[in-house]
């Protein structure tokens, strides 16, 4: 009978607690997301997954000794997996639209707003009981607004570990959610008559623009800003060898076989940090709630600064493409085209939002940067 006792005692049913349960069901429905609705599936699967084996009583997985913990440690906590990521992202992206027409970095510097309007609002939280947010907390919770993943673990890494599941999950859940969180904002805040503006064609861009961009980008950050180099210089070494034409084969592996292996360790490595006692918390609501705040306060104040723009410019921007200022590459852009389509079957504004939406990830890059120079 003492045997009996010893090995039921060593299932997994006797020691699941309910928050375990809890947890797992929320691994189950960040699977559903990925795999049912395609909702960010590259990231949100393994997120699910690693979330469900963490909240497995007994296995140790996130425990010293276990896969996930030395997976965390090494790519998490020493800031790895983001900046290889956004070598990655930096060899996917092309800068023409951007170079094209410089002023869209306006754009991607105002959506950048959500993440210090939210910075306050973590704060005035705390009035709240319950609720015990520090600086450095607030403004790892702040950089959701960017809409930037990597960015937001990145920060979350540095100023508040404890909270980077939720953050995490925050910040790819709205990144997921761009096409029906943004659209009812574009929509309300422009008029049809804008919505319908139809764009001039973007001049072409030379390629010693698009080698020279990335450097000049490079150097100035490191004059201004040196705190944001880390990820600011990591996209521009992908950027530059998509651009330069002689690494080809190291471009394909950026894009390709290193960021998608980095992609798998990431997820799995955020899911760890989803376990019942660090999750299931009045915090993460709180989470959960400022980065969709965060989300709609940028998009709505990118699209502000384009209808401004478009006033101070006598006509010929749409005000849409605000939107795309935003970090969610290249979805933003994608919604912004799809809205301008609805408006107008012959306004098309994929080029064109692709600049604000490239200049976000810059902007989100250096307001990481403000904020740890500031409180880290």
């Amino acid at each position: 009978m003492e045997k009996l006792q010893i090995l039921w005692q060593s299932t997994a049913l006797a020691n699941f607690q309910w928050g375990q349960l809890v947890m797992m069901a929320v691994g189950l429905l960040l699977l559903y997301l990925a795999i049912v609705r395609k909702f960010e599936p590259l990231l949100l699967l393994p997120i699910g997954f690693g979330a469900i084996l963490t909240n497995i009583p007994l296995a140790g997985f996130s425990e010293p000794g276990g896969l996930l913990y030395y997976v965390y440690l090494v790519g998490i906590e020493t800031g790895v997996f983001p900046l290889l990521i956004f070598m990655g992202v930096g060899a996917l992206t092309d800068f023409g639209a951007l170079i094209a027409n410089p002023r869209m970095l306006l754009l991607g510097a105002a959506a950048q707003f959500g993440i210090f309007a939210t910075l306050f609002g973590a704060i005035l939280l705390n009035l709240i009981p319950g609720f015990d947010f520090t600086l450095k907390d607030a403004s790892a919770i702040a950089i959701i607004g960017g809409a930037d993943g990597p960015t937001a673990i990145f920060l979350a890494s540095r100023l508040a570990p404890d909270l980077l599941g939720a953050i995490a999950v925050a910040a790819y859940s709205y990144m997921a959610l761009v096409p029906i969180i943004q659209p009812p904002i574009m929509k309300a805040l422009t008029s049809q008559a804008e919505r319908e503006i139809e764009m001039a064609q973007l001049r072409v861009v030379s390629k010693k623009e698009k080698i020279l961009f990335p450097l000049m980008v490079l150097m100035l950050t490191i004059l201004f800003l040196p705190t944001a180099t880390p990820l600011v210089g990591m996209f521009c070494l992908g950027n530059l060898m998509r651009e330069c034409g002689v690494v080809e084969r190291l471009s394909k592996t950026a894009q390709n076989e290193l960021i998608n292996v980095v992609t798998i360790f990431l997820g799995l490595a955020v899911g760890s940090k989803l376990s019942a006692d660090k999750f299931l918390s009045l915090e993460t609501l709180g989470i959960l709630a400022l980065g969709a705040i965060a989300f709609a306060i940028g998009t709505a104040a990118g699209v502000l600064m384009a209808k401004l723009m478009n006033k101070l410019s006598g006509g010929g921007i749409n005000p849409l493409i605000g939107a795309a200022g935003v970090s969610a590459v290249p979805m933003a852009a994608r919604v912004v085209n799809k809205v301008g389509l609805e408006a107008n079957p012959h306004n098309f504004l994929l080029m064109h939002a692709m600049g604000p939406n490239v200049a976000g990830v810059l902007g989100s890059a250096v307001a990481a940067g403000i904020l740890l120079a500031l409180v880290g």
